[in-house]
């Protein structure tokens, strides 16, 4: 294999004529704001343009988006955004790199076009949008485009394959296999067997179940465990679930219906989308069932099922408001509450705090660890090894995956024939050129993580986050210390300001002596303004606490002139 993270990668040199360069800028170490860019004959093709949702280590932090350095001073290049799917993973930066330029065209299935417009819309941008569907092709610049559909776990996916001088591409997008997907839509494996007769270069291949072996069941395998959910829930119901899963929610309504049950949406984006699917036929809901759910507060508990967001714990989401007691709907004794998703890798730990949050309130609580009420949207080790197969890739670069998958993708690419050396381990940044039908790594250009924080985009940093997770840990000491400008002394008895720190007279007592001394060295070094004798205090008091109280709490100087 060829793995990037062993290599000691520079900027990578010019690219040859008639070679395409492939800049992966998410989604390749991490499960989220995935971002691929495309450049051939002077020109930029973007597939997909993702947010990563934070976790705990990342306080304050509302999404995370790609890096777009490496193009910003090439966005007049670029031909357009295509969107393999309309999950936030793939489509939630879009608003963001359409800040910077905002006529890129944004090409997608039906679906995927509604998603991003009704989001680029609460962002005042209207997008130049061009709608594609499987089975079609287009010119885009120097790009020949075809589309090929993808059964994935929302509808209208892509995968897409990109010709040039360069070769052939083929990018799967976010994919599996189900042979009975319950809008009968399949992955069109007869486009994906006719790609490898003409030869697929390099294939970037959904990574985030290789590690699962086999085939995942259907859609429709779910249909019982929900029925038995909905024939005996003695109160209400409340389904958890992405706001874009139009499948699952499909069930939900087929089976409230079955049952008698009215449903309501709850939450401002599961509203929005399925008013959307609605709309554009993708979710079908029997005359009478769906009311507004202010109207079902009233009725009879037995014939309720509410829809929420919330499946992956995120603390805003309806579900752990319910969980917290602090939304309207107040959650008792006999209520159901089905998890019908899956958990994305680093929100164990918010779900199973949900779980238990919603057991003590005495709801029953299903979910994928007690029955059958969700399949995977990502091809697991069968499915991927039957694709390699299918298009026969001369190479390959795994995509969507933390390291473990991209490793496990590309030991099955091996094993179904693909030279090892033609096997691309790469990471956020890499880049890679293809040259006469040959891949290889190129060098490396900067991706780090672009932090959302409220209004801001990329001030927040490591170091702000850093100084977040030590306040939430040890507190804040605020040191406020009049100095007489003349003697570099104390005037007064310092004064200590706590919040989140234990205060203990005795410790904060003797760290007037060790800013006496902290002053008395900086005025022998002739540092005596402000702010030097500022972080002067600041430190020594730091370590003056971490000496005595083993805790290391921000600590703040403010020096006044007496």
């Amino acid at each position: 294999m060829h793995n990037a993270h062993t290599m000691n990668l520079t900027a990578p040199k010019q690219l040859p004529k008639n070679g395409m360069r492939i800049t992966p800028l998410g989604g390749l170490g991490e499960i989220g704001r995935n971002m691929t860019v495309f450049e051939f004959g002077g020109k930029l093709l973007i597939v997909d343009c993702g947010v990563l949702f934070p976790e705990e280590h990342q306080p304050g932090i509302d999404v995370i988006l790609a890096d777009f350095s490496a193009i910003r001073n090439r966005l007049q290049d670029v031909v357009g955004i295509f969107l393999t799917h309309g999950h936030e993973d793939h489509i939630g930066g879009v608003p963001y790199l359409l800040k910077e330029r905002r006529d890129i065209p944004v090409i997608g299935s039906k679906l995927t076009l509604a998603f991003i417009s009704a989001k680029l819309q609460e962002h005042r941008i209207k997008p130049k949008t061009i709608t594609v569907e499987g089975g079609g092709t287009m010119k885009l610049g120097p790009f020949e485009l075809e589309f090929a559909a993808v059964n994935h776990s929302i509808p209208d996916g892509l995968a897409i394959a990109i010709r040039t001088a360069a070769g052939l591409v083929v990018a799967t997008g976010d994919f599996k296999m189900d042979q009975f997907p319950l809008d009968n839509r399949l992955t069109d494996l007869r486009a994906f067997g006719r790609f490898g007769e003409e030869g697929v270069d390099l294939l970037l291949s959904d990574s985030t179940n290789a590690e699962v072996p086999g085939f995942l069941a259907s859609e429709r395998d779910l249909i019982p465990a929900i029925e038995t959910v909905f024939r005996t829930a003695p109160r209400r119901i409340i389904v958890s679930s992405f706001a874009s899963h139009i499948h699952r929610i499909q069930q939900v309504v087929d089976a409230a219906h079955a049952h008698g049950r009215k449903v309501a949406f709850v939450g401002r984006s599961m509203v929005r989308n399925m008013g959307i699917a609605v709309d554009l036929g993708y979710l079908t809901i029997p005359r009478g069932v769906l009311v507004d759910f202010k109207k079902l507060m009233n009725t009879d508990e037995s014939k309720v099922t509410l829809i929420c967001t919330g499946s992956q714990g995120e603390p805003m989401a309806a579900l752990a408001r319910m969980a917290n007691g602090d939304h309207q709907i107040r959650l008792t004794e006999g209520d159901t509450v089905l998890m019908a998703s899956s958990l994305i890798p680093g929100n164990e730990n918010a779900i199973y705090t949900i779980i238990n949050k919603l057991t003590d309130l005495g709801a029953n609580v299903v979910h994928k660890g007690n029955a059958k009420v969700h399949v995977s949207g990502h091809a697991s080790a069968g499915e991927l090894v039957y694709c390699y197969n299918i298009m026969k890739p001369r190479a390959v670069m795994p995509v969507h995956g933390e390291a473990k998958h991209l490793r496990a993708n590309g030991q099955l690419a091996i094993r179904t024939g693909v030279a090892e050396n033609n096997v691309i381990i790469a990471k956020d940044g890499t880049t890679v050129d293809l040259v006469d039908g040959v891949a290889r790594i190129s060098g490396q250009v900067s991706a780090g993580l672009v932090f959302v924080d409220g209004q801001t985009v990329g001030r927040a940093t490591e170091e702000t986050l850093g100084a977040r997770r030590q306040l939430s840990e040890a507190g804040v000491v605020v040191v406020l210390a009049i100095v007489d400008p003349a003697t570099t002394t104390l005037a007064e008895v310092p004064e200590f300001i706590t919040r989140g720190f234990i205060h203990d007279v005795p410790t904060l007592d003797g760290a007037a002596g060790v800013i006496e001394k902290a002053l008395a060295a900086a005025k022998k070094q002739g540092r005596d303004d402000v702010e030097q004798l500022e972080s002067a205090i600041a430190r020594e008091v730091g370590r003056h606490i971490a000496r005595t109280y083993r805790r290391e709490p921000v600590v703040v100087a403010v020096v006044v002139d007496a």
